[in-house]
């Protein structure tokens, strides 16, 4: 365990900046994701990132020491949670970067520590406190008031939307029923090796899914087009292998090998660290703006998401996938 007496001060302070490390690798993704989505769409944009991803799994899935057998109904469950985990909630998720801003987004993502709180309340028997309570509804208070923050028409791109904010909205809940089905196959078996059969299981689908309709274009005569690859520029593959190497795989391993060697309710503290490192990026790169209900939302869904991390709880799973 990582609170066991056999971890030494120097493997936990180590655990700790693995997990720093992470929430900071997390919290660049959505910057990255914007610079690629000015050369490609959505859907090739997801393809790639997550090419990258399965690269950098490799190693685990080819050298890992564990291997993972699974019952057959082990098996429908890693598909559902590798479905639901990459094509589902990165397509919701990045067709609502293409129309809202990286700082709306970021914050969004920050009312996740929150609602792994609730499931584990609904889900796992395990009791909100009257504190709990409170900051689960001023995190969805600070949602709230991001969307509302968001312009009601297709935006610009440094203009946030309505229906951008809401399809990251969306992309949470799909990204906690991954969570919740995945966490019960790491339970059981190496969590590492779980997650990798899931980012290719799940990069899989959304190959068959984006380049479906292009490779079946000349029988089905609807017109689809090809991934871009000629035209890309260096900063766009810098970008894709940036999101795919370091904000999917990376920190993967990292996170997984820091809650190992810190108590994981400490570790989740730094789950924080993306949203706001997030609408930093969007603000003083992007030249995003955040109105007085981006803020004021914000403030919100950050202080609630601390308030359950640094308390005790230990509503986060082993390993979560970005």
């Amino acid at each position: 365990m990582a609170d066991s007496p056999q971890t030494s001060p120097r493997l936990q302070w180590l655990g700790y900046g693995a997990c720093a490390l992470a929430g900071c690798l997390w919290g660049t993704g959505f910057y990255w994701g914007r610079l690629a989505l000015d050369e490609m769409s959505v859907e090739h944009m997801v393809l790639y990132r997550f090419a990258f991803a399965c690269l950098g799994m490799a190693p685990v899935l080819l050298f890992g020491r564990h291997r993972v057998r699974l019952t057959r109904g082990e098996t429908v469950t890693l598909l559902i949670s590798a479905a639901l985990g990459v094509p589902v909630q990165f397509l919701l998720q990045f067709h609502g970067l293409a129309l809202t801003t990286v700082s709306h987004a970021s914050l969004m993502v920050g009312a996740m520590p929150v609602l792994l709180a609730a499931a584990a309340g609904l889900f796992a028997g395990e009791r909100l406190d009257a504190v709990g309570w409170l900051a689960l509804f001023a995190s969805a208070a600070g949602a709230a008031l991001i969307v509302m923050g968001g312009g009601r028409t297709p935006a610009a791109r440094d203009e946030p939307s309505f229906g951008g904010d809401l399809l990251v909205v969306a992309s949470l809940f799909t990204a906690l029923a991954w969570i919740l089905l995945s966490k019960k196959l790491m339970e059981t078996h190496s969590p590492p090796v779980v997650t990798a059969y899931t980012i290719l299981s799940g990069s899989v689908m959304l190959a068959v899914c984006v380049l479906g309709p292009w490779i079946l274009s000349p029988w089905t005569h609807r017109p689809a087009d090809p991934p871009p690859f000629t035209h890309v520029s260096a900063l766009a593959w810098t970008a894709l292998a940036m999101s795919g190497l370091f904000c999917t795989a990376l920190t993967t391993f990292l996170w997984n090998w820091g809650i190992h060697h810190v108590p994981a309710s400490r570790a989740g503290v730094f789950l924080n660290i993306e949203p706001a490192l997030g609408s930093i990026l969007g603000v003083e790169l992007l030249g995003e703006r955040l109105g007085p209900f981006a803020w004021i939302g914000g403030a919100l869904i950050l202080g609630a998401a601390v308030t359950l991390t640094v308390r005790g709880h230990e509503a986060e799973p082993a390993v979560i996938l970005e």
